[in-house]
């Protein structure tokens, strides 16, 4: 039987760290690493290690994992950083960048970052720009393998919602069915399901940069056969 994958996360506190933890329960092909700033909730059955480390030590952790690759789920909001372009500026792009560049100097093969539908340097909100130059930094990375995640809205459970991300997230498989055409990228998406993207792609080979967005997430979750809705 073949050596299973060791993925470090970062970023395992979140919807989609959550969610690919629980993913990678009971598979025996990937081994996965959880590094943190705190411990980290793990779901029944889950096996797997976690490293605790101030965010200055997540490099060492990085380079202790043994990692063949990371996936950095980072992020924080514009409302959670207090409307501060610093604040912002410091999670999503100064704290992702670092963990990038930790994984190319342990020789980590993939990078997998979860980014934002709309990204791209030339966006209109900061948000977004910002979310564009780390994606353009991470290729200047030049890593065997990297694969930018672009998710619209997220659907999960949360332990803290407010009012109108609860709405926004009732309505969205509504609101989903008016975007068609160009506009299909920026269709809601279950946490779960990116997850079970970044499980298809860690046991991915090719080499490259890749873009996922909301029909390649989909091709990644469903079946080839599926039919195209």
């Amino acid at each position: 039987m073949p050596e299973p994958i060791r993925v470090a996360l970062v970023g395992a506190t979140g919807v989609v760290g959550q969610a690919l933890i629980a993913a990678c329960v009971g598979r025996a092909d990937i081994r996965l690493v959880a590094i943190a700033r705190r411990e980290v909730p793990l779901p029944p059955g889950a096996r797997m290690e976690v490293l605790v480390a101030d965010t200055e030590h997540w490099g060492e952790a990085i380079a202790a994992s043994g990692a063949d690759a990371v996936v950095c789920a980072l992020g924080t909001t514009w409302a959670k950083a207090g409307k501060d372009e610093a604040a912002f500026r410091a999670v999503d792009s100064d704290l992702v960048l670092a963990v990038a560049q930790a994984a190319k100097a342990a020789g980590v093969r993939q990078f997998v970052a979860v980014s934002s539908v709309g990204a791209g340097i030339g966006a209109r909100t900061f948000y977004l720009r910002v979310k564009g130059e780390v994606e353009d930094k991470l290729g200047k990375l030049r890593f065997d393998r990297l694969d930018i995640i672009r998710p619209g809205l997220l659907r999960a459970r949360r332990a803290e919602r407010r009012p109108a991300e609860r709405a926004a997230q009732v309505l969205a498989p509504l609101a989903d069915l008016l975007l068609r055409g160009q506009y299909r990228k920026y269709r809601s998406f279950r946490a779960a399901g990116v997850a079970q993207a970044i499980v298809a792609l860690v046991t991915a080979r090719p080499r490259g940069r890749f873009v996922h967005e909301y029909d390649s997430l989909r091709r990644l979750t469903r079946p080839p056969h599926a039919e195209r809705h």
